[in-house]
């Protein structure tokens, strides 16, 4: 979506046209609405972040391109809860949309503000790592009575948004 300055600011050079992410906003938005909903996390957490990231590129890679309704937005959360589902190849999922957008905006030689945001999430996502528990770890780990002592792993933060994601859909 375009949106029109009265005089260019100098820096896009294409005489005042201010390209605006609301395709991404949008979808950042309904992330963001689906995780408070649920309050699982507080919202200024880095678990926060992921599960909000994870969501907002859920709702935008699989989104018809244009803004959402509310009832459109209700019409959706089985596909995104599909999608976000344990062993659903998520990640393949995102990196092939994202493939398929970039080389769908280079061929039309468009330059898109929302596919520039959601790679950013993205890269965030596969970049950053949290410590979180070790789900994986032996049962009855010996001198462990709660679960914040138990052994830790450092995780991709899209494994901890992905399911936090999830869950907030399920409590919407």
């Amino acid at each position: 979506m375009l949106h029109r300055g009265h005089e260019s600011t100098g820096g896009d050079g294409d005489g005042g046209t201010l390209a605006v992410p609301m395709a991404w906003f949008c979808a950042e938005y309904i992330a963001d609405e689906l995780l408070r909903t649920g309050d699982l996390m507080p919202p200024s957490s880095v678990e926060y972040r992921a599960g909000r990231d994870a969501l907002a590129l859920t709702v935008f890679l699989s989104g018809t391109g244009d803004e959402l309704s509310g009832l459109q937005v209700i019409a959706q959360l089985p596909t995104w809860l599909s999608l976000t589902a344990y062993d659903q190849g998520w990640q393949d999922w995102v990196r092939e949309r994202l493939a398929d957008l970039t080389a769908d905006a280079e061929a039309s030689g468009v330059r898109s503000p929302d596919l520039a945001l959601a790679r950013a999430a993205w890269r965030w996502l596969e970049e950053t790592e949290l410590l979180a528990a070790d789900l994986d770890a032996v049962p009855g780990h010996a001198g462990t009575t709660d679960e914040d002592d138990g052994p830790k792993v450092w995780t991709p933060a899209w494994q901890l948004g992905l399911p936090l994601g999830h869950l907030a859909i399920h409590l919407f």
